[in-house]
């Protein structure tokens, strides 16, 4: 039996099947919501109950320790002895006035079944956007509407995500509603940016699809007009993607895929080389995350100096960046352990 390509269209790809997809979709998320809570209390207790083992197996060795030394008559004897074939270095840290960050085996840079979900949600939203988008296209014969409202949404994500950037890294705190959390990790990045490379794929980007399915999904629902559709399916795409781009902007050439190092010399997603100036003084330019293709424009004409004037005059509100850099600025680096140099 032959089986048109219409046939396909109509049964598979039609907007009212996709529309049965976001919906499934929308039911999915609300059993995560239900279910999350009670299995993060109980993904808390094992996390409280390993750190408790590990910290009754330290002072263990540390009593241990304690009474070898207190057994030997003879300190200077004890310091000379070299260490034994089952010695085992310390787990390598970085310890910054009372806060200590773990390197290696940190469980808060691993990706969870949650943030997985989230991931899974946010990527279909986004395919539903382009999806319903090409199909619109096939019905009406019309193409350019889509591809130029898809261009204009991947050059203007480029600029929400430094207009963003700008402002958590700026103003508010840990304290703040809805943002406080990435507010905070933004400020620690500054400290440690070579820590968005250990995260996790799922847990670095499923904020960012959580916010992307609850606002992209509705207009999924009620929205049929396909460049519409193109032009919010890769703008909120390209920002549910731009925290991942921003990790490739921290690696390094020995460690990215041969298609990222192509894509970021091209000039398609933000660059090494574009984004190593927000990391050094005066701590105030190159926010763009996603291409990198706004920087310029913004750092020539100092475009973010209004907003910040208008803030300070009419709320009294300093940007961190007028500040000298403080700790909170300051770049530290991984001891005991040796990173790969950059190319």
């Amino acid at each position: 039996m032959h089986l048109s390509s219409g046939y396909f269209h109509k049964s598979l790809f039609s907007h009212h099947s996709l529309n049965n997809i976001s919906l499934i979709l929308y039911a999915l998320l609300l059993v995560i919501l239900i279910v999350y809570p009670t299995l993060s209390s109980y993904n808390m207790f094992s996390i409280l109950l390993q750190n408790h083992v590990i910290r009754s197996s330290e002072r263990s060795d540390e009593i241990g320790t304690i009474q070898r030394r207190s057994s030997h008559p003879d300190k200077k004897s004890i310091s000379r002895q070299p260490k034994s074939a089952n010695y085992k270095p310390p787990t390598p840290i970085t310890k910054t006035g009372t806060s200590t960050k773990s390197v290696l085996n940190d469980p808060s840079l691993q990706s969870t079944w949650a943030h997985r979900a989230w991931m899974v949600s946010g990527f279909t939203t986004v395919l539903i956007s382009l999806a319903s988008s090409a199909t619109g296209a096939i019905d009406s014969h019309t193409w350019v509407g889509p591809l130029i409202a898809g261009f204009i949404g991947y050059v203007l994500s480029d600029l929400v995500s430094g207009i963003f950037h700008w402002a958590i890294d700026n103003y508010g705190s840990a304290k703040t509603p809805v943002f406080g959390r990435l507010i905070d990790a933004f400020q620690d990045h500054h400290q440690w940016p070579w820590s968005t490379t250990r995260y996790q794929f799922a847990k670095n980007l499923h904020e960012h699809a959580r916010a992307v399915t609850f606002t992209v999904l509705p207009i999924n629902l009620l929205c049929n007009n396909p460049t519409i559709l193109a032009f919010v399916g890769v703008l909120s795409g390209c920002l549910m993607f731009s925290l991942q781009i921003h990790s490739w902007a921290h690696g390094t050439k020995s460690e990215l895929p041969s298609i990222v190092l192509a894509l970021q010399d091209a000039g398609i997603i933000l660059s090494r080389s574009n984004h190593a100036a927000h990391h050094r003084p005066p701590y105030n330019n190159s926010y763009c995350t996603v291409s990198g293709l706004w920087n310029q424009y913004l750092d020539r004409y100092k475009f973010f100096e209004l907003p910040e004037m208008i803030f300070f005059y009419k709320f009294g509100v300093r940007p961190r960046s007028w500040n000298e850099p403080t700790s909170e600025w300051t770049e530290e680096t991984e001891t005991l352990e040796s990173l790969p140099a950059s190319h």
